[in-house]
């Protein structure tokens, strides 16, 4: 497996600092609400505003279709994805989005002193300390909500095999572990929450009886056995067990 300081942000790419930031997103909206209540029906969820919480853009693909993996040289796995005439780019460091550019050939996206030049399956990456040579691996198409109705946030991960689901309409979040054997549906809060380039969330179950924590950061994630490119570092932790996998805010259909 593979805060923020308005305007100044730190980017290492295998050596390479750089400045670069992202757009904010809307403080977060939270409701408790407990796993006792009955579900809302159809027309009663078309007609109230959601009380789930907002999440980072950073944890968006924000329109692009997929997500693409890039391995570098010197050492450094990165993630992209290409909304319309941008560019989102996801280190191990954090998250950056980048405007295209006028170029002779190719694509290139740039902000401040960090820029992104692309031809074909090559690309090269830039800044005012280093440069990396990358090869285009494997892609992943975005989750939309053809795949997960209902649903705001999905992650999943492996050994033992597990998937976590925060509902679009309220706060509550579905957790399924050791291959299907146990299931939670658990009220949670927002314990804290990071936009930017070094976007990040911690959750916390809001029922006493199960306490868990998610912790989410806007970096790049490979799945483990796959290798799929995720935009998400996902950490569950219960008592003194952990589990640790990758995960993607839910795009909008098309």
């Amino acid at each position: 497996m593979r805060f923020i300081v308005p305007g100044v942000a730190a980017l290492v790419l295998s050596g390479c600092t750089t400045l670069a930031s992202a757009p904010p997103t809307s403080a977060p909206q939270t409701e408790e609400r407990t796993s006792s209540q009955a579900p809302a029906s159809s027309a009663e969820k078309a007609t109230r505003k959601p009380s789930s919480p907002l999440l980072p853009s950073a944890f968006f693909a924000d329109g692009a279709e997929a997500f693409i993996a890039w391995r570098c040289t010197p050492a450094q796995d990165l993630i992209t994805a290409f909304p319309d005439n941008r560019l989102r780019l996801w280190s191990s460091q954090g998250h950056y989005q980048l405007e295209r550019a006028v170029v002779a050939s190719g694509e290139r996206y740039a902000k401040a002193d960090l820029s992104f030049w692309n031809k074909g399956d090559e690309a090269t990456v830039e800044s005012a300390n280093g440069r990396l040579e990358c090869q285009q691996d494997t892609q992943r198409k975005t989750w939309t909500r053809d795949q997960h109705p209902d649903t705001i946030f999905y992650a999943r991960g492996n050994e033992p095999g597990w998937t976590l689901r925060l509902d679009r309409e309220t706060s509550q979040l579905s957790w399924v572990t050791d291959y299907g054997k146990r299931a939670l549906t658990l009220p949670y809060g927002v314990a804290s929450i990071v936009n930017g380039q070094q976007a990040r969330m911690t959750l916390v179950s809001q029922d006493p009886a199960q306490p868990l924590t998610v912790e989410m950061e806007a970096r790049a994630c490979f799945d483990d056995m796959s290798g799929k490119p995720y935009p998400v570092r996902v950490t569950l932790t219960s008592g003194s067990d952990q589990w640790r996998g990758c995960g993607q805010g839910i795009e909008k259909r098309k």
